[in-house]
């Protein structure tokens, strides 16, 4: 008997050691993670103004346990918060540093992308980190990008914004822009003035992409202008006959009332020339050719006029384009749907669809949007999609250095077999 009390105790106290060990260890695990932030990111003030955090990526990628559980405790003890648009705002204030500080002075390309330039259109009112980081992971010297921030964004954003454009030579704010409400003709409005500027730019671009400032890139720069090549004059978007209740959108006058969109009772007339609409989403990869047929069509124009007073007429109006008939890259009204899933140009994640379509959110719902979460990256970049939403550096902002690392490993695989790069020294600094 007392030899089993003893063992029993025996027992107890190693069960305590072994708790109070792994309580330690995981103590000492989240001071180290605490640390190396907080060291990081002293450093990262004084040289790039972004946070690292000390996470392997490939381990997250390949789904290793232990860092994606660190990058769940990173989330959520929020060892550091988002860096404020005040401070790229400073740091752009200073081109040289900004261009040497950010890398983009070290940014080569091969002679596919030179002569395949693209064009970027974003339309964005927050998070001027987050922009820059989406500029960042698609920059090159061929391509050209037009930034539309919303006139009602904070003046620090707004100063970031055109700070960006100062120091970058092929980034410019566009030349008109918009006070844009929710759902409104002026997020679509926002887009055709970019599209305006950027037909008017010394880039030949080849395909125009828009983007806004929760977007992120699921492909390297070599890889997008390879599928894009492919597509040989083709565009890339939803466009999928509407149900009932999304012929309301557009069967209804809509009118502002307080920056809200109200519908009324008021019915509208028909879509001239006999147009059958289409829905879709805001985004695209549009044709250079399209783009230039919108400026020169009777019959775009009157689409585009009749859309005024309807709700999200951009989730109508680019779908509706490419169906009409004899459009550069039409898509027959003959065709069947083409969904957001079919078309690859936006990966986007309904929390109603979780489990049925794709794996459940890792990150955080918004408005029933999935803001993606690290776990998520394996699943991200192999997806098939050209570009996801959301992202938010202050939900998760592991996922997007990850990305960032990912992305910059493929561009330099891709440029290692390059049979010509280009690697300019430096940037023209204004």
């Amino acid at each position: 008997m007392r030899r089993r009390y003893w063992f029993l105790r025996i027992r107890r106290q190693l069960f305590g050691c072994l708790l109070l060990s792994l309580l330690i260890l995981s103590l000492l695990l989240g001071i180290c993670i605490t640390y190396s932030a907080s060291a990081g990111s002293s450093a990262a003030q004084r040289t790039t103004n972004l946070h690292r955090y000390p996470i392997n990526c490939s381990a997250i990628y390949d789904m290793d346990p232990v860092e994606v559980g660190k990058s769940l405790w990173i989330r959520r003890q929020r060892v550091v918060e988002e860096v404020s648009d005040e401070a790229l705002a400073e740091l752009t204030s200073d081109c040289s540093s900004f261009l040497k500080i950010r890398g983009y002075e070290n940014v080569c390309f091969s002679e596919e992308e030179q002569l395949f330039p693209l064009a970027y259109s974003l339309v964005v009112h927050k998070s001027a980190w987050m922009v820059e980081r989406l500029i960042r992971a698609l920059y090159s010297p061929t391509h050209v990008f037009c930034i539309h921030y919303d006139l009602k964004s904070p003046l620090q954003f707004i100063s970031a914004m055109k700070g960006l454009a100062r120091c970058l030579p092929n980034v410019f704010i566009s030349s008109q822009l918009e006070n844009v409400v929710y759902a409104s003709f002026s997020r679509l409005k926002a887009d055709l003035n970019c599209l305006s500027d950027l037909l008017r730019s010394d880039v030949q671009w080849k395909y125009v992409i828009n983007l806004c400032g929760q977007d992120f890139p699921l492909r390297s720069n070599m890889e997008l202008v390879s599928e894009l090549k492919n597509l040989n004059g083709a565009n890339m978007l939803e466009t999928s006959r509407p149900s009932e209740a999304k012929k309301e959108r557009f069967t209804f006058h809509h009118q502002l009332k307080d920056s809200v969109l109200q519908k009324t009772d008021q019915v509208k007339t028909e879509p001239p020339h006999g147009i059958q609409i289409f829905i879709g989403n805001a985004y695209f990869v549009l044709s250079h050719q399209l783009v230039l047929h919108m400026n020169s069509s009777e019959v775009v124009r009157d689409l585009l006029s009749w859309s005024e007073d309807t709700y999200s007429p951009d989730e109508h109006f680019w779908a509706t384009l490419v169906r009409l008939p004899g459009v550069p890259g039409e898509v027959p009204v003959s065709q069947p749907d083409i969904t957001d899933l079919m078309s690859r140009t936006r990966l986007v994640k309904w929390e109603y669809l979780e489990e049925y379509l794709y794996p459940p959110c890792s990150g955080q719902h918004v408005r029933s949007v999935c803001i993606f979460g690290a776990a998520e990256l394996r699943w991200l970049l192999n997806y098939g999609h050209l570009f996801a939403n959301k992202f938010d550096l202050s939900v998760d902002p592991v996922v997007v250095q990850c990305l960032e690392e990912k992305l910059q490993e493929r561009q330099r695989l891709f440029e290692s077999v390059a049979l010509h790069l280009i690697c300019p020294k430096t940037l023209k600094d204004q």
